[in-house]
């Protein structure tokens, strides 16, 4: 039951990647030229085919069809990700999109180390996924694991969404005036910012 629940998890994150950029193939495109790894004609190749590649290989994880080769691919796939990230994260380009679940979702998008390690982080799951063998689940601890699966990225997403909108001891105004109260303190000694 815990392979299947871990495979659930990498099957439903990668769902959770893929179906967005569905979507929005010109903006996974602009994501894929912000990289600078690719030539032009792979470009466009690898922005149609990574949803359609992270939609099946999630499916195939989450349902346990071909789960060992699921795995492995996304293995492969989340060692890609994590080769484009830390190329250009050592040559310090930060201000790319990540393109990991949605596009232009941020004012300025940002990768750093947090993106390459999660991206690291991966590949060793799915690895281990793809070399441990698994005893075959019955149908009712495969669906519990699949429901704790979900409610598990329930938990995460709804936490980074309201990591990205709550910030304790903050308040909106904040982020308008910190370049003012810096600026305030360096000009006077006496100011109470």
């Amino acid at each position: 039951m815990l392979w299947v629940l871990i495979a659930s998890i990498v099957g439903g994150t990668l769902l959770l990647a893929g179906i967005p950029k569905t979507r929005d193939r010109q903006g996974l495109l602009r994501t894929v030229r912000g990289y600078k790894l690719l030539p032009v004609p792979l470009e466009d190749a690898v922005s149609f085919a990574l949803p359609w590649a992270e939609i099946v290989l999630g499916a195939a994880l989450i349902t346990g069809i071909a789960g060992r080769w699921a795995a492995a691919g996304a293995a492969l796939l989340f060692l890609c990700f994590f080769g484009g990230l830390t190329i250009n994260l050592l040559r310090g380009r930060r201000d790319l999109d990540c393109g990991c679940f949605t596009f232009g979702s941020h004012d300025i998008p940002r990768i750093g180390w947090f993106h390459a390690v999660r991206a690291g982080a991966f590949v060793l799951v799915s690895a281990a996924l793809a070399l441990v063998p698994a005893g075959a689940p019955s149908l009712a601890e495969h669906l519990l694991a699949v429901a704790l699966a979900a409610l598990v990225l329930v938990v995460v997403v709804t936490a980074v969404q309201l990591r990205s909108i709550v910030h304790p001891g903050r308040r909106p105004v904040d982020d308008h005036l910190t370049k003012a109260s810096i600026e305030l303190r360096a000009a006077s000694p006496l100011s109470r910012y």
